[in-house]
C-alpha cells in the first residue's frame, strides 16, 4: 500500500540507514526510561516521547521527514499507524497526546500507575512491530 505524505507536513529527503538506526536508538533510549522509572508521569511521557520517535524513524525509512508546525504529532502518528496497519496507533497515540497537551498546556493532569502501564505496555508492541518492520525492509537493520 502506498503512503500519501502531505507536503504541508513532509518533505521528501533521502536518510542514511546509520541515521534511521540513531533514530530508533533515540526511541529505544526513551522506551528504556519510561521501563526504568517509578514516577507514573516520567513513564507516560517517556512512553509518548518513545511513540513519537518510532513515528518519525518510520516516516524517515520512507525517506520523508515531518515538518514541525502545529498538528505534526497527529500527522506522525497517522503516518505510523498507515506503515504499520495498526489503527490503534491513531486511537492511543492520540489519547496520549491529549492527556500530553492537556498536562503541558492546560494546568496538569494526574497519570495513575495503572495509565503509565497501560500506555508504556502499548508502546512496547508498537517498538517490537517497528523492529519488524525496519528489519523486513531493505534489510535496514
Amino acid at each position: 500500500m502506498a503512503i500519501f505524505f502531505e507536503t504541508k507536513f513532509f518533505e521528501r529527503k533521502k536518510f542514511e540507514t546509520k541515521t534511521v538506526k540513531k533514530y530508533f536508538s533515540g526511541a529505544e533510549r526513551d522506551f528504556i526510561i519510561a521501563r526504568e522509572n517509578k514516577h507514573p508521569e516520567v513513564t507516560f511521557k517517556f512512553s509518548y516521547d518513545c511513540l513519537i520517535k518510532i513515528g518519525i524513524t518510520l516516516i524517515a525509512s520512507h525517506g520523508q521527514r515531518i515538518k514541525s508546525r502545529t498538528g505534526h504529532h497527529v500527522k506522525i502518528l497517522e503516518k505510523l499507524s498507515q506503515i504499520l496497519g495498526n489503527k490503534d496507533i491513531e486511537i492511543m497515540g492520540g489519547a496520549m497526546r491529549k492527556k500530553r497537551n492537556f498536562d503541558l498546556y492546560e494546568g496538569g493532569t494526574i497519570i495513575s500507575e495503572k495509565e503509565a502501564k497501560e500506555y508504556f505496555n502499548f508502546v512496547k508492541i508498537i517498538i517490537t512491530e517497528s523492529e519488524k518492520f525496519l528489519k523486513n525492509q531493505n534489510s535496514l537493520f
